[in-house]
């Protein structure tokens, strides 16, 4: 039975080409040139005239290789299924035996699936192999996706939403992590499962630092962490994280007495003074219990460090993980996979909506940085540069990734004043506008809100 030409020729009948949206058929689902043409004329004429349907005639007009058949007793959702289904299958079969062109009947790609083995057993990287191989695995079974409801109905809702009340009454709905600034706080409440943060900021100006912040932070509350650090190595990473660690608990002194943490470009010179070493061997010894929540670290060139949606929603199926970092989220292969959608950028925008989709069936709280680019260089009377936070238009993304985000979030510094900054220009618990002016002594591991009051005065011994 051909379903593909069942299926549209119903959707012609019945004057509903939208039936092949409701239920998520494309033009990869048809296995020839007839019913491939025949589709793209449907819905492009649907487009154009309001959702209505060509007729027969017209179809058969434009596209003479297609014959319709209204022969159809079967629902839309039999039909789908069953097309989809035989579409998957011929996809795996072309993974094992290469592809045959219907029209030609010759083979114009080899199998991949037996030449990949071979690669991998060649290289000794079974790994990449299965990690492939999962991909595959995945594509097919979206494949076979149709969706055949259009909503739950209040008889569906009402025990499912009772259980989520006696969730939320007794604290179990979901988590409220706080940032590492008060100020904040009271703008946002703080990080909630189920939600995503975008940092954004210029190369170079310490996005990095403020992750590990965000990350000190979150284990200091119990959370465990998965940070995906694509650009930074582990020793670096880590280096950074101690530093800013001793500095909130206020390891050393500077000269005018502020608190401060281990030296960053000492540990990552190995020139720690003899003073210092001491201090930081005791902070090393007991690092793996430093902490009451627990990081699990996957750094660049770390053979651990996965790449693909697919392996970060493998790694949340455990459910031991409450953090999500991707420093930065375009590290993903996803991210410059296939285009899913034909369009540009269609591979970001369908990484960030399944991300989206990730982070809220997992119940986590998802973070992801991405670079900014901020033309003028804007300098102050005294020639010193100002800070200037980055805006959404200063991102070169698709606008589906700072979508997604509940809060984004601006950074900037200037090293040489020791000042930096964090915006959020939007905000949908609050914050929208908010800026934040921070003391930024990187080297020491210090972003921290300024003293104000009494804590300032003590400062300066007044």
């Amino acid at each position: 039975m051909n379903y593909g030409t069942l299926l549209i020729s119903k959707a012609i009948e019945a004057n509903d080409p939208n039936a092949l949206l409701r239920f998520n058929v494309s033009e990869a689902d048809f296995q020839t040139q007839g019913e491939r043409k025949a589709f793209r004329y449907v819905m492009d004429y649907a487009e154009k005239y309001r959702g209505q349907a060509p007729t027969a005639e017209m179809v058969a007009h434009e596209v003479p290789e297609f014959q319709p058949d209204f022969s159809i007793e079967a629902s839309y959702e039999h039909l789908a299924k069953n097309l989809k289904d035989r579409a998957a299958e011929r996809e795996f079969i072309e993974l094992m035996n290469g592809r045959i062109d219907p029209e030609t009947n010759r083979q114009v790609q080899e199998p991949q699936l037996e030449k990949r083995f071979i690669e991998a057993q060649k290289s000794g990287d079974m790994g990449k192999f299965f990690e492939w191989l999962t991909g595959q695995a995945e594509s097919l079974k979206i494949r076979t996706n149709v969706r055949n409801s259009v909503g739950r109905t209040l008889a569906d809702i009402k025990e499912s939403f009772r259980d989520e009340y006696m969730k939320r009454e007794e604290g179990r709905s979901f988590r409220i992590y706080k940032t590492p600034f008060e100020t904040l706080n009271k703008e946002i409440t703080g990080w909630f499962t189920g939600d995503i943060y975008g940092i954004m900021g210029e190369s170079g100006r310490g996005k990095t630092y403020l992750v590990c912040l965000i990350l000190d932070s979150l284990l200091r509350q119990g959370a465990n962490c998965l940070v995906k650090s694509f650009e930074v190595k582990e020793y670096v990473f880590i280096a950074r994280l101690i530093s800013i660690a001793t500095a909130v608990d206020g390891l050393l002194l500077d000269k005018i007495g502020r608190k401060v943490g281990l030296p960053n470009k000492a540990i990552l010179s190995g020139k720690l003074e003899d003073v210092v070493r001491e201090k930081f061997f005791e902070v090393l010894d007991v690092l793996d219990s430093y902490y009451p929540g627990t990081l699990y670290f996957q750094g660049k060139s770390g053979r651990e460090l996965t790449r693909t949606l697919s392996d970060l929603e493998r790694e949340l199926s455990g459910g031991k993980i409450d953090v999500v970092f991707l420093d930065p989220f375009y590290g993903l292969t996803d991210v410059y996979g296939k285009n899913v959608n034909k369009t540009a950028g269609g591979a970001a925008e369908y990484a960030a909506t399944r991300f989206e989709n990730i982070i809220g069936d997992s119940d986590v709280v998802g973070f992801y940085t991405v670079q900014a680019s901020v033309d003028k260089k804007e300098v102050g009377e005294d020639g010193v540069r100002e800070l200037r936070i980055p805006t959404r238009d200063k991102v070169k993304t698709t606008s589906r990734l700072l979508d997604i985000a509940t809060n984004l979030i601006g950074f900037d510094s200037v090293a040489k004043e020791g000042i930096a900054g964090i915006g959020i220009e939007k905000g949908r618990n609050g914050g929208e506008d908010f800026m934040l002016e921070l003391l930024a002594l990187f080297d020491y591991g210090v972003l921290r809100e300024f003293p104000r009051g009494e804590a300032a005065a003590a400062q300066f011994d007044f």
